[in-house]
């Protein structure tokens, strides 16, 4: 197995969660999330407000933003792990 393919599931993987649903078609149908659902779209809320209390500027915000909006589960886990500064 070379080094190519060995990260192209990963890859393909992170890439395609994109794909589903954003963070407006989760609160559009919040009834229907289930408990998982629920759970990222409290977590993203709780996210976008840590994100707007921050020292960050401008442009950094709306960046984190959207990337925590269009990808809701992928977003999240690179916002608490890379984009909160301490």
């Amino acid at each position: 197995m070379t080094l190519r393919t060995r990260w192209l599931l990963p890859l393909s993987a992170l890439l395609l969660t994109g794909c589903g649903p954003n963070l407006f078609d989760r609160l559009r149908n919040f009834w229907s999330l289930g408990l998982c659902g629920t759970v990222i779209v409290v977590l993203d809320i709780l996210a976008l407000l840590d994100l707007a209390k921050s020292d960050r500027d401008f442009s950094g915000k709306v960046l984190w933003a959207l990337i925590i909006i269009f990808f809701p589960v992928l977003g999240l886990i690179l916002y608490y792990f890379f984009g909160r500064k301490s």
